[in-house]
């Protein structure tokens, strides 16, 4: 009898605490809506609540990320506060609830103080879904940028029958003029106009004529014009804008003259750039991958430091890799397939190297076009009047990002070796500055040995630089419409909600697999690769460092996935970047080559996909069971040569004529 009470005590606690669980579980997988109150300016309410909006009264923690940054909330009767650092035009809050992940976007009305507006947030995918399906279906990027920046907009604004106004006039006056006043976009800009000058002055004096007969040398056929192709991109390592414009620019006159359509080497520009300048030691992308390791590795008290992970994580950087190596057995064994065939047949067979179909006004434009970059004088072609330009572009580059980046404490560091010290210098350099002062160097040698040597007078020169501009004025409208276009999905949290879809509790040997896919999506979206690594190394690596802590790995267990993890973010985004058509590397690399952009994007699809199906499906599942991953890249390297030999098909050569027409 003594011991009746306390049983029944301890039944009844038992009893009340197993209805209280099964009602937190209830309550938890019924939440079908999160409902949002402003208290202020930066302080808010969040509550549980059925689609009906009836409270649902949840209490206990719940994992929420708010505006990107995750955090606890602990919830008593269905609500939380919550409070943000500043004052903010929008909120998105999204929380994985097991069964399913709810993510809502809410925006503060401006003209009532508390008053929220909530956005469903699959319409985040709207506006670079549409921007993407317009510019394929109907070939005008420009119309196909606005429409998804409109869309944006109109999502943005409240979607209501003015926020259609809103949107539209939000394009020039918010998004546009945002493009146009970030001062790395005005840095490209200025860079793409000083390249475009300097290539018409050295086209108009015989340099680049010039160079197209040295290299001529080299090439003497369409398969060894694109081997010198691939190899200059490979040399180009330390900028992706640098490599594309040089090298697309360059090569242009040599290709065409051995009937290489422009979408092939449109391709070989594009994918020789971003994979190069990506797992090079020395590059304007090493800084920015070194810091967001950096970052991640001290929040999860990784001793091993950023250079030594990234360093690690080349072992797994299949998809550059392989794609490099892709492109060589492609040229030597002198086989396309897909649409890159079909382009090729049509520039061997015919000579027109581009799938441009004119009228005739139409064609008489692009020879007056092209006939303001034929050699004032066609018997005085020097190939060094080209190359003085270009290496000083080349060599001004290099020289800016040391001058920008050099810290006095780093060079004088003995304990840091010759290779991490330039690593560092250039990481920590201003590249847009190097390469706005390397082009405009370039500009000036151009100028000074066309004037120098009486070629063409002064006025003439500065006619063909002005003409030079006039060149790039596609592009860049092009690029500042991806620009705004990218701030929107920005402000609509688009790669954000990309993330909390693929969320969830998974094998850690899975999370390379699943973080190339979601990154290369975050990428094809948004246009941006760079972008894209912001996002997903803060985000991805904790995930993986924590998922395998909770799978009871070891440390020695957990730095393989680590190091695939840090190098799929980085190969996915570049994947994305090279498939998206509103990327601007994408844009650039058409532009350099001149070839029309959307034929750019779907000849290449193809070998992207190609590549990348089997890095993911085969390499790093192979990497996962343990294999080397020297014999895994033999593997992926023999996978791909079966794929070309089995697929592509020969490519005859024609008989060269003595010029080559880009119509057809």
């Amino acid at each position: 009898m003594k011991l009746y009470k306390p049983l029944l005590s301890l039944l009844l606690l038992l009893l009340f605490s197993a209805q209280a669980m099964a009602q937190d579980l209830v309550s938890k997988n019924e939440i079908e809506e999160l409902q949002l109150q402003a208290i202020n300016d930066t302080a808010f309410t969040l509550r549980t609540v059925t689609e009906a909006g009836n409270l649902i009264k949840y209490s206990g923690t719940m994992p929420l990320r708010i505006n990107g940054e995750l955090q606890d909330a602990s919830f008593t009767e269905g609500e939380t506060v919550f409070s943000l650092a500043e004052r903010a035009e929008l909120v998105q809050v999204s929380a994985n609830l097991g069964t399913h992940t709810l993510a809502r976007l809410y925006q503060l009305n401006p003209e009532e103080q508390r008053g929220v507006e909530e956005f469903p947030m699959w319409l985040s995918i709207l506006p670079p879904l549409i921007a993407i399906v317009l510019a394929l279906i109907f070939r005008e990027v420009l119309l196909a940028l606005f429409a998804g920046i409109w869309v944006g907009g109109f999502v943005i604004y409240g979607l209501s029958a003015k926020s259609l106004f809103t949107g539209l006039l939000a394009v020039g006056d918010t998004f546009l003029m945002e493009a146009l006043t970030d001062s790395d976009h005005v840095s490209v800009i200025i860079f793409s106009m000083l390249i475009g000058g300097m290539v018409a002055i050295i086209s108009k004096n015989g340099g680049m004529a010039g160079v197209v007969n040295l290299l001529s040398r080299y090439a003497k056929s369409a398969k060894s014009s694109q081997l010198v192709t691939w190899v200059l991109g490979v040399a180009i390592f330390f900028d992706d804008y640098a490599n594309t414009l040089i090298v697309g620019n360059t090569m242009r006159p040599v290709t065409d003259g051995h009937r290489v359509s422009r979408e092939k080497l449109a391709y070989l520009v594009d994918s020789t750039a971003a994979p190069v300048a990506a797992i090079a030691f020395v590059t304007t992308w090493i800084g920015a991958e070194l810091g967001y390791i950096k970052d991640a590795a001290v929040k999860l008290g990784i001793q091993e430091g950023a250079y030594s992970l990234f360093f690690h994580s080349l072992e797994y950087a299949y998809y550059p890799v392989l794609t490099l190596i892709f492109m060589l057995m492609l040229i030597l064994m002198n086989r396309d397939y897909a649409a890159m065939h079909h382009a090729e047949v049509r520039a061997r067979e015919t000579g027109a190297v581009t799938a441009a179909s004119l009228d005739r006004a139409g064609q008489q434009k692009q020879e007056q076009e092209m006939a303001e970059f034929e050699p004032i004088d066609a018997t005085r072609t020097r190939a060094v009047n080209a190359l003085l330009p270009v290496l000083t572009v080349i060599g001004g580059t290099l020289v800016g990002l040391l001058y920008t980046g050099y810290s006095p404490d780093v060079w004088a560091d003995a304990s840091i070796g010759f290779l991490r010290k330039l690593s560092i210098t250039i990481g920590d350099s201003n590249s847009y500055t190097a390469l706005i002062w390397a082009s405009l160097g370039g500009v000036i040698v151009a100028i000074a040995l066309t004037i120098s040597q009486g070629i063409m007078r002064l006025s003439e020169t500065m006619e063909s630089l002005v003409v030079g501009f006039k060149t790039m004025l596609p592009a860049i409208l092009i690029l500042v419409l991806a620009w705004s276009l990218a701030a929107v999905t920005q402000e609509l949290y688009t790669a954000e909600y990309l993330t909390s879809l693929l969320s969830g509790n998974v094998s850690p040997y899975f999370l390379p697999e699943i973080t190339f896919f979601l990154a290369a999506a975050i990428a094809f979206s948004t246009g941006s690769s760079w972008g894209t690594m912001a996002i997903l190394y803060p985000l991805m690596m904790p995930a993986a460092w924590y998922v395998c802590q909770q799978q009871g790995f070891s440390v020695e267990e957990t730095m393989p996935i680590m190091y695939n993890v840090i190098s799929v973010v980085l190969a996915g985004a570049v994947f994305g970047d090279h498939c998206s058509p509103i990327s601007d590397t994408t844009i650039l690399s058409s532009l350099a080559s001149g070839c029309n952009h959307i034929d750019h994007v779907k000849t290449q699809l193809p070998y992207a996909l190609t590549v990348a199906l089997v890095c993911n499906l085969v390499c790093t599942n192979l990497s996962a069971l343990g294999v080397h991953w020297a014999l895994v890249y033999g593997i992926g390297a023999a996978i791909l040569w079966g794929v070309i030999r089995v697929l592509g098909k020969k490519n005859e050569e024609a008989p060269v004529p003595a010029t080559a027409s880009v119509l057809d």
